[in-house]
């Protein structure tokens, strides 16, 4: 029996070394990587400013707790707020932790107002994570089999339909939030429409409920704002991170303002590793790295360059229905019914990094840094790969 558990179905490659918007494995082979260990190394490997932050602290302090005042924590904190324009964070040590302080200041949030059920709408092609609570946010069937019973207090209604949110709302006085992505990622990088999000705002508003939005993925950079939902004209109530917020080290952070700012207090939530000294200062350097280096109008420059190249090769092949996404978030959805995911192990082969979801989505997720010719590269080499799989589907 293997050691670790069979909880991946991992493909057949070790890496051993990483520079920039490449990895190497352990036998020397040199791979292209076009998702950033999904969405999470926006900067690429072995960035000198974070590997410095975290040499630097790591020769310090790496932990003491929550107990005291962790010094690069408040920075991190600051940064995070002024960018955002949110009040406050929690920080904790992945995405679905970020998610779990969300659902839990909603549940206090309707609780403080009297309410024996509070009730999060949640949306059809959503993933918050595999801790029960965000398993049960998360629109995945085959993800909740054998972890029944789920956890209650949840109501899903269909992505990018307005009336439905509003409907539900409307016919279940319990609903206290909506968690939403404003970009699904595994459900196939869907983006939502600027009405949609518009009206979900408005409809919060109206009602007096949470918007809280899930931007594990989409927060970072990624998506040519700082924040996706700075693409719209307001703030959420609650907003969520991860990924791409420590450029590997692991760490998570939910935001709050208003209302829902001094919803939890001492006793409430708590995370013993959160936040310590070692991953905010890793977090620290990411930030500064993005905003210094105006990394997010680059993100935007570099989707479409890659969008555009993609188009360019294969639009009268037919074998593309759209593209999905914002920045560097990009689905090419494939003209398929079939599962396509034999496409992540032919790039593989090719040397080149991707993920394939929602059956028939190449998603791509590459760095923020990689240059013109980088950009241009995985493009090709994507190219390639859809006409490999499609050949040999004849």
């Amino acid at each position: 029996m293997q050691p670790i558990m069979n909880t991946y179905g991992r493909l057949p490659v070790t890496f051993s070394k990483g520079a920039g918007v490449y990895v190497t494995d352990d036998n020397g082979k040199s791979y292209l990587d076009a998702l950033s260990g999904i969405a999470v190394c926006g900067l690429g490997h072995g960035h000198p400013a974070v590997t410095r932050a975290i040499r630097e602290q790591a020769d310090n302090l790496v932990h003491t707790s929550n107990l005291y005042g962790i010094g690069q924590q408040q920075s991190l904190a600051e940064k995070l707020t002024a960018i955002s324009g949110m009040d406050n964070v929690f920080f904790g040590n992945s995405g679905a932790e970020a998610n779990e302080a969300a659902i839990k200041i909603a549940r206090k949030y309707g609780n403080d107002q009297g309410i024996t059920l509070p009730t999060i709408l949640v949306m059809d092609g959503a993933f918050h994570g595999r801790t029960l609570a965000t398993l049960t946010a998360t629109a995945n069937p085959a993800a909740h089999a054998g972890f029944t019973p789920l956890v209650n207090g949840f109501e899903r209604v269909p992505y990018n339909d307005l009336k439905a949110a509003q409907d539900a709302v409307k016919n279940n006085s319990n609903i206290i939030a909506i968690l939403i992505e404003p970009v699904q990622g595994e459900g196939g990088v869907t983006a939502a429409t600027e009405d949609y999000m518009n009206g979900l705002r408005e409809l919060c508003d109206q009602k007096d409920l949470l918007l809280m939005l899930d931007e594990i993925q989409t927060g970072n950079g990624r998506t040519g704002e700082y924040f996706a939902f700075q693409h719209f004209n307001w703030t959420p109530d609650v907003l969520t991170t991860a990924k791409g917020l420590g450029n590997g080290v692991p760490i998570g952070a939910c935001l709050a303002k208003g209302k829902a700012a001094n919803v939890l207090q001492p006793g409430n939530h708590g995370s013993t590793y959160g936040g310590n000294p070692l991953v905010c200062a890793a977090a620290n350097a990411v930030i500064d790295t993005i905003t210094n280096e105006k990394l997010c109008t680059r993100v935007t420059e570099l989707g479409e360059r890659i969008v555009n190249a993609i188009d360019k090769e294969l639009k009268d092949t037919g074998f593309i229905t759209e593209y999905r996404g914002k920045g560097l978030m990009i689905g090419v959805v494939l003209n398929t019914t079939d599962n396509a995911a034999s496409i992540m192990k032919s790039s593989l082969d090719a040397g080149l990094l991707l993920n394939v979801t929602a059956g028939n989505v190449v998603r791509l997720l590459p760095p923020f840094v990689l240059t013109n010719d980088e950009a241009d590269l995985i493009a090709a080499k994507v190219c390639e790969q859809i006409k490999l799989y499609f050949a040999q589907k004849k």
